[in-house]
C-alpha cells in the first residue's frame, strides 16, 4: 500500500497526475503554435493509459466514471489518429487541439471529483459533490479549458520544425 492505495491505484493516480502536468505543457504549446513532440507523446501516451487502466477497476454497473472513461479514449484515438496520421492540416489542427483539449479536461474533471472524494479538507466542504465548493472549482475547472482550447483552435499553426 502507497499513501492508503493499493500499487495499481497508485500507479494509475501516478499516470493520471504526469498525464495532466504534461497535458498543460501541450496545452502551453497549443498556445504558442510549438508541437512540443516529446511532451505530447508523454501526454498522449499517460492520459491513454489513465483512461485504459480505469477499465480494470471492480466495475458494478454503468457509472458516470464508467462514461468519462469510454469518452476519453475515444476522443484520444481520434487524437492521436489525427495527431499522426493527418499532418496538422485543414480540419484536422482544430480536431486535433479540440481533443487534446478536451482529453486534459476529462483527466483534470476527475482529478477534481477524487480530490473532494479523496481530501479530507475539501470532502467537509462538498461532501455530496453538488455543494456550491464543488460546482465552482468544476466551474472554474471548465471555464480555463475552454477559453485556452478556443485560444489553442485560434493559434496553433504549427511549423515541422517545432519542438
Amino acid at each position: 500500500m502507497i499513501l492508503g492505495m493499493t500499487t495499481f491505484t497508485a500507479v494509475h493516480v501516478l499516470l493520471s497526475l504526469i498525464g495532466i502536468l504534461a497535458g498543460l505543457v501541450v496545452l502551453l504549446g497549443l498556445l504558442t503554435s510549438n508541437l512540443m513532440n516529446g511532451w505530447t507523446v508523454l501526454f498522449l501516451a499517460t492520459t491513454f493509459a489513465t483512461s485504459v487502466t480505469g477499465f480494470f477497476f471492480p466495475i458494478r454497473g454503468f457509472t458516470p466514471a464508467l462514461g468519462v472513461g469510454i469518452l476519453s479514449v475515444f476522443i484520444l484515438a481520434v487524437t492521436i489518429a489525427v495527431r499522426y496520421g493527418f499532418g496538422l492540416t485543414g480540419a484536422s489542427r482544430w480536431v486535433y487541439v479540440v481533443g487534446a483539449v478536451a482529453a486534459l479536461y476529462l483527466n483534470s474533471f476527475v482529478l477534481v471529483v477524487q480530490s473532494f472524494l479523496k481530501i479530507p479538507v475539501l470532502h467537509t466542504l462538498a461532501p455530496s459533490g453538488s455543494e456550491p465548493a464543488f460546482t465552482v472549482t468544476q466551474g472554474i475547472v471548465l471555464v480555463f479549458y475552454v477559453v485556452t482550447g478556443f485560444l489553442g483552435v485560434k493559434r496553433f499553426r504549427p511549423v515541422a520544425h517545432s519542438t
